[in-house]
């Protein structure tokens, strides 16, 4: 199993390139993110798939929460600050392309798969850029508390969903920055993570602090579609699989990684365990099928297919 070690810094999360199948970015902080500054790594596999290479690493004066590539520009990445900054790298360049200045508090999400980015913050608001002129297009402020992620539908580019310590999921149109579309409260709990389906624009799933994923409908939010349940601590990140539309992944802060299949139920179908502290970043490979990436507070970086999807 390919893995690399980002000594001094605690993995937050990690991310495939959607262009090339073997780079990966991965962003951290010291501290545990509490304090001192963060670094970028632009990782490489192999060619013979067994090895993790560094291809550049970028250092930024306050932690990294997030990445996301650039889905219009190859070899550019996003990453969320703890100063409030959403700041843009290009691969083999020292210096930051550009900084995005205008969250009050830390930026824990960034998305960036068309030409704007979309950022959520712990100032409450989720934010919408123009990258090319560093202008904030529209500002999002429907939730209560923290917002941890704020994720684009892959099925319209003006639909995104937003999930907060307030415990609710809230749907956005990018043009309607004053109210949600819809809005449910998702867990009785911080919700930390959301993700939409690859094949279903309606589906999307969320995790939160009390160990629970959950599945929602987008035509009927008035019970989930489905309750996973299996993790003994908060789930950090959760994602449905681009190749296989039933099976969906999850990280937590039990240190492991769990894989399910909803053809065969809500019990997990795997639980990876390789990890020594919160699990904290998680990412599919749309490139490769069934790989996957994690990191975690541990320092360690790991790419791996599971078991239980390597016959798929």
């Amino acid at each position: 199993m390919p893995t690399f070690l980002t000594p001094g810094r605690h993995g937050y999360n990690v991310r495939f390139s959607r262009r090339r199948p073997d780079s990966i970015a991965v962003a951290t902080s010291q501290y545990y993110g509490l304090a001192g500054g963060g670094t970028l790594f632009f990782l490489e596999l192999a060619p013979d798939g067994t090895t993790l290479l560094e291809v550049q690493k970028l250092e930024w004066s306050d932690g990294l929460f997030d990445v996301a590539w650039s889905g219009s520009s190859d070899g550019v990445a996003a990453c969320g600050a703890g100063d409030g900054t959403v700041v843009i790298w290009r691969g083999g360049c020292a210096a930051a392309l550009r900084v995005l200045r205008g969250h009050r508090s830390e930026v824990c999400s960034v998305e960036w798969p068309r030409s704007h980015i979309l950022s959520a913050s712990w100032d409450t608001t989720v934010k919408l850029w123009d990258p090319e002129s560093e202008a904030c297009i529209s500002t999002f402020a429907g939730h209560s508390q923290l917002v941890y992620t704020a994720a684009f539908s892959p099925h319209s580019a003006a639909t995104f969903a937003s999930v907060s310590g307030d415990g609710h999921l809230k749907i956005w149109t990018c043009m309607e920055p004053v109210r949600p579309a819809a809005v449910v409260k998702a867990h009785d709990a911080e919700v930390l993570s959301c993700d939409w389906s690859r094949t279903e624009s309606h589906a999307l799933v969320t995790a939160g602090s009390d160990g629970l994923v959950r599945g929602w409908d987008l035509r009927r939010l008035t019970t989930p579609m489905f309750t996973l349940k299996g993790c003994e601590c908060a789930v950090r990140r959760v994602q449905f699989s681009p190749h296989t539309p039933s099976v969906i992944a999850a990280v937590s802060y039990d240190f492991t990684t769990r894989i399910w299949d909803l053809k065969r139920g809500c019990e997990p179908l795997e639980t990876i365990r390789h990890h020594s502290e919160f699990t904290y970043g998680l990412d599919w490979n749309s490139l490769r099928p069934h790989q996957l990436a994690d990191c975690g507070w541990d320092s360690l970086v790991h790419v791996f297919t599971p078991r239980s999807l390597a016959a798929l």
